[in-house]
């Protein structure tokens, strides 16, 4: 099992435990554990309405691509731990990670 924390933007965590091998992306995972995430544009990383804040395990973590980097340059509250969930493929790499949601939350 893969296991990683979710912050809310209520600052509460829950614990998520994901079978080994399941080709999902952190979006998608937060989408089907009921989390308010946006994700307009599906995970093609041209939105960043899925913004999340690795708050432990960033370098674990393969790098950026350029294209959520570029996204991630239009957010005002993004730094350097910032990363678009859709782009966190769910593998060992995100093991005893804790994410915090940054999104704006949909209306």
């Amino acid at each position: 099992m893969i296991s990683f924390t979710v912050e809310d933007r209520n600052g509460e965590r829950q614990p998520i435990e994901i079978p080994e091998g399941i080709n999902l992306s952190l979006m998608e995972v937060l989408k089907a554990s009921d989390y308010t995430i946006l994700a307009t544009c599906g995970g093609l990383a041209i939105c960043a309405t899925c913004h999340v804040q690795v708050l432990n395990g960033l370098d674990a973590l393969p790098e950026p691509q350029d294209a959520e980097l570029d996204m991630l340059d239009t957010l005002p509250d993004a730094d350097s731990d910032s990363r678009l969930s859709c782009q966190i493929r769910i593998d060992e790499t995100v093991d005893g990670a804790i994410f915090r949601i940054k999104s704006e939350e949909p209306i």
